[in-house]
């Protein structure tokens, strides 16, 4: 295959997916907007939630993911029976890692009031939490069609039920946070049951597409739990749970700047929260360029082509180059413009467009590290990069952020610089891995 034809390819799979993965972080971008209006102590209450919840909401996207390149792998070699058995397997494995994080999250919540955070911020951050935890479950039941979909190279279907599951919440945000339409006024709790309705909607339009689809019938998909094997659940969670703990390192990294942001005050974590949103809109775009390359990856190894399998790898990494490098002179050029969308609060807005200067920098390397686990995860190399995220962050880049923030009293830009070093070592390390582990298997 020519280049132009891996670009063609993996555009046609990568867009729906990147369209999907936009919609699914766009329902907190409509939330964070749309409760920016209400003032800082709500915008700051969500972030403070969301800084929770969205680090164990990732670490379950990541275990279902275990599901997609096996699903890919399979394909490649036409073993349609096994194909079907994953998507069972991974299915029971994906309702039992919601339970399980349920349970996390609602033993983790009143531990906010030990975090000094401000107390008027944690009072309403709690209830909201628990309302989008409810989510938890429709959401791991979705990803299991998603992802299941996907391996299969059909991309597009989840994409239309994000959109329509978005439209869902942006309404509903609209008619609870402000009470329109004779419904009661209930401000940052209306935004959590908008989102938890939302969530709902989408694994029954994805369900249903699925069951009805006659591309699907020769899979003979099953429901039940009856004949589960413990080696294909362990094959999946070899996958999944590594990638699990990659998300959770990169995003609870993120996650813990919050609460250093409420250490330096309310506006520094308003600022903060908007800033993440704009550059978690750019993050998960890429997010999608790597599930792209992982289907890619993954099917080419199923079928025992090395030099595609390396090629389309590298095509990947060049297209999230120049998607990563346009988001960048965006947020550099419109900094202070962005941030008016969500609050009109000058010293908010201040706060923001200076941190967004930085979320312009480690654009390059946020891109080029999420499409390396992407192609890594495609080949089914997933022990070293996520210590590699475990170092990366929480060893160099976060303590790094502490001492600049605090030590060296450069305040919530200190906590972002640290951030930056850390998602840089990620990206070039994480390539090299590719380029060597590819390189190896080609030449065998």
């Amino acid at each position: 295959m020519t280049i132009k034809e891996h670009f063609s390819i993996t555009l046609q799979l990568a867009y729906p997916v990147v369209l999907s993965q936009l919609g699914q972080v766009s329902v907190g971008v409509a939330d964070s907007m749309m409760v920016g209006q209400l003032g800082a102590v709500p915008l700051a209450a969500a972030s403070l939630a969301n800084s929770i919840f969205f680090v164990l909401l990732m670490f379950g996207m990541g275990v279902s993911m275990g599901i997609t390149p096996l699903v890919s792998i399979a394909e490649g070699k036409t073993k349609n029976l096994r194909i079907g058995r994953l998507f069972q397997h991974g299915l029971w494995i994906n309702i039992g890692t919601a339970l399980i994080l349920t349970i996390i999250i609602l033993g983790l919540s009143q531990g906010l009031y030990h975090l000094d955070q401000p107390e008027e911020v944690v009072d309403i951050a709690i209830p909201y939490l628990f309302v989008i935890t409810a989510s938890l479950f429709p959401f791991m039941i979705f990803q299991t069609f998603k992802q299941f979909a996907e391996g299969l190279s059909q991309t597009r279907q989840a994409m239309y039920v994000t959109i329509i599951a978005n439209l869902v919440n942006v309404l509903l945000n609209y008619v609870l946070i402000f009470g329109k339409w004779g419904a009661p006024e209930m401000g940052l709790m209306g935004a959590g049951w908008a989102t938890l309705i939302s969530r709902i909607l989408m694994p029954l339009l994805m369900g249903w597409y699925v069951m009805k689809s006659s591309r699907y019938k020769l899979f003979k998909i099953q429901w039940t739990g009856k004949k589960l094997s413990f080696p294909m659940i362990n094959r999946i969670l070899k996958i999944g749970i590594p990638t699990g703990f990659q998300y959770i390192f990169e995003v609870s990294a993120f996650g813990s700047a919050a609460i250093m942001m409420g250490w330096i005050g309310v506006n520094a974590l308003a600022g903060h929260q908007i800033a993440l949103n704009l550059a978690s809109i750019s993050y998960m775009m890429a997010a999608g360029l790597s599930t792209a390359g992982m289907i890619r990856v993954s099917n080419q190894i199923g079928k025992n082509n090395r030099k595609a399998m390396r090629e389309a790898g590298m095509v990947v990494f060049g297209m999230v180059l120049v998607f990563m490098a346009t988001t960048a002179i965006l947020f550099v050029t419109l900094r202070n413009f962005l941030p008016t969308l969500y609050i009109d609060d000058p010293e908010v807005i201040a706060m923001s467009a200076t941190l967004l200067i930085i979320a312009g920098m480690f654009q390059l390397s946020d891109g080029v590290q999420v499409v390396g686990l992407g192609v890594l995860r495609g080949m089914e190399d997933v022990k070293f990069p996520t210590w590699i995220t475990l170092l990366a962050y929480w060893v160099l880049g976060l303590p790094l952020g502490y001492f600049l923030a605090f030590e060296l009293e450069m305040g919530a830009v200190g906590v972002w610089y640290g951030l930056l070093i850390g998602l840089s070592i990620t990206a070039v390390v994480l390539f090299y891995r590719f380029h060597k582990l590819s390189l190896r298997q080609l030449k065998q």
